[in-house]
């Protein structure tokens, strides 16, 4: 049984060769959209990171207040 052969993994390399055919034979004009996607992209990366450390550091006292009777 080759694994290539499974539906998911078949309708993933069409969604995939698409996606790349569309992005060769885009119009050149919307290459400055490149620049924003990645402003785009690098901002939210900062929020999440910044959401990560919100919430970590909030679990983190909560379980440090927890009294163990030891």
């Amino acid at each position: 049984m080759n694994p290539l052969h499974d539906p998911l993994i078949t309708y993933l390399r069409a969604v995939i060769g698409d996606r790349i055919h569309r992005a060769r034979t885009a119009d050149r004009g919307l290459g400055v959209s490149a620049i924003e996607w990645a402003i785009i992209t690098g901002m939210l990366a900062v929020i999440a990171i910044a959401i990560y450390a919100t919430i970590r550091g909030r679990i983190s006292d909560a379980a440090n207040r927890i009294d163990t009777g030891y």
